[in-house]
């Protein structure tokens, strides 16, 4: 196998030889891994009284989310359901309510679920193995839960470890995704795994991708495990992991503000929805099958943009005043204003909404 030149002009060893090399090394590896995270690791409040419960829910909530976003969500939540069997009593309705604002709903659904197949149990799951078997849990979660709470050397792959580990190596494979790459390096990660404290190590190794070893501009100088990088030997550690870049599509949607009688046009998405189930949201045009001319007539009120995985939305949102016979759909209520903060909407469009209600402004593009 031959040898690839980094931005340096340094020569990177082969991949086999690297992997090797660092396998020779892993307890100083993880020696300086471990020592960097109980010195420097985050005050999060899942660490501060950890328990399988409080394990699982952020790690649920952490999922596609940053940590900033989820501190205030996760200590009203385990305020409010303190432990499975809480959980378990809510309604949907109550869990999404608490959830809204963080997206993907799925995942309140599923950490719901969890909650009542698991309430009833005299003891909770351990293994990896036995926690991949109940819903909602994947090979990543089951790793994170089983080994944080149960100390069982399980490791995590996600995309900070994905990352540290293809720099480390200065593995220059192209992958497909981000699924194919932690797949890929799965067996590194459980190999550098440290069997005495896999909970730390996981959560180390997750904490190192955070805050030093970032996609972009990467803190190099202060990284704890710098010694051990063949990528940053050859100075060019932003060229790993090689990942096929995302396609984005772009979606434009136009929504309608409907007013009468103090209440606003709502629509429902059907429970059994592959996204947004049983929440609300402004109506879209084709909701309410609207001719071409009534639409271009209807003033603008705003053009809001957002991203969802590989989408980029534009919604353009529309003041129309419907005639009192025009009909609906079972989807589309009208919901009286005070009647609104009981509802689980989609976060943004709670706040546009509120932001609409307040607004005099006629038209604000953001």
């Amino acid at each position: 196998m031959g040898k690839e030149v980094g931005a340096t002009g340094f020569f990177a060893p082969d991949g086999d030889f690297v992997k090797q090399s660092l396998l020779q090394r892993k307890h100083e590896f993880q020696y300086d891994l471990l020592g960097w995270f109980r010195a420097h690791a985050r005050n999060l409040p899942w660490r501060r009284t950890p328990s399988a419960y409080r394990t699982v829910v952020s790690e649920f909530m952490l999922q596609q989310t940053q940590v900033k976003t989820v501190l205030p969500y996760f200590d009203r939540w385990v305020a409010r359901w303190p432990d499975f069997a809480a959980l378990a009593a809510a309604s949907e309705d109550e869990v999404l309510r608490a959830w809204e604002g963080l997206g993907y709903y799925s995942r309140a659904r599923r950490l719901h679920q969890l909650a009542r197949e698991l309430a009833p149990r005299p003891i909770l799951p351990r293994t990896c193995a036995e926690w991949q078997t109940l819903p909602g849990i994947g090979p990543y979660t089951a790793a994170a839960i089983s080994s944080i709470a149960g100390g069982e050397p399980a490791a995590v792959v996600d995309g900070n470890v994905v990352r540290i580990l293809a720099r480390l190596t200065a593995d220059a494979t192209a992958f497909r995704d981000s699924v194919s790459a932690a797949r890929a390096f799965a067996p590194l990660a459980a190999e550098l795994l440290n069997p005495q404290n896999p909970g730390d190590h996981n959560q180390a190794m997750m904490e190192l991708g955070a805050t030093v070893c970032h996609r972009r501009k990467p803190l190099c100088t202060v990284c704890p495990v710098r010694r051990h990088c063949a990528a940053a030997r050859a100075g060019d550690p932003e060229a790993y992991p090689r990942l096929a870049p995302k396609v984005i599509e772009s979606k434009t949607v136009t929504r309608l503000w409907c007013e009468r009688d103090g209440a606003l046009l709502l629509h429902r998405a059907a429970p059994g929805a592959t996204r947004l189930a049983g929440l609300h949201e402004l109506p879209a045009a084709a909701d309410l099958a609207l001719d071409e001319i009534t639409l271009a007539a209807a003033p603008v009120l705003a053009v809001k943009k957002r991203s969802i995985t590989r989408f980029a939305i534009t919604e353009t949102i529309r003041r129309l005043t419907l005639p009192p016979a025009h009909p609906l759909s079972d989807s589309l209520h009208w919901v009286p204003w005070p009647e609104l903060p009981r509802l689980t909407l989609s976060g943004p469009h709670r706040r546009w909404i509120n932001e609409l209600r307040a607004s005099t402004v006629t038209s604000t593009i953001s």
